[in-house]
């Protein structure tokens, strides 16, 4: 059954990750910003901009993905074990991985586009 309770646990969750106690979130919506700003200056195309939008959705839901996993293994193992310290790498590695395929994608867009700009 819909729930409209559910959009506020929702909106919560990204008003957690966006607070500043998740450092590399900030820096990531500081790219999506920066990324935005230039792609607006460029003029993406709409197809770039819905793979641009998909790549930062990607990044970010990954390290939400990230964030609760942290919460998660440091509620169920409080002291240091190096299971959750393997759960913890794996899920950092999960949004290192999306970042860095964003970061070959943004280029393959972009590079082209300073090339038509330097050019003419």
């Amino acid at each position: 059954m819909f729930k409209i309770k559910s959009f506020y646990y929702a909106f919560k969750g990204i008003a957690d990750l966006f607070s500043g106690r998740h450092p590399n979130a900030m820096i990531h919506l500081l790219a999506v910003v920066t990324v935005s700003t230039v792609g607006i200056f460029i003029g993406l195309s709409a197809v770039e901009w819905c793979i641009i939008v998909l790549c930062f959705v990607l990044v970010i839901s990954l390290e939400a993905v990230n964030s609760s996993i942290e919460y998660i293994v440091d509620l169920v193992s409080p002291g240091y074990h190096p299971l959750a310290g393997k759960a913890k790498d794996m899920a950092a590695a999960a949004v290192l991985l999306a970042a860095i395929s964003t970061v070959i994608i943004a280029t393959v867009i972009f590079i082209p586009k300073f090339i038509n700009i330097i050019q003419s």
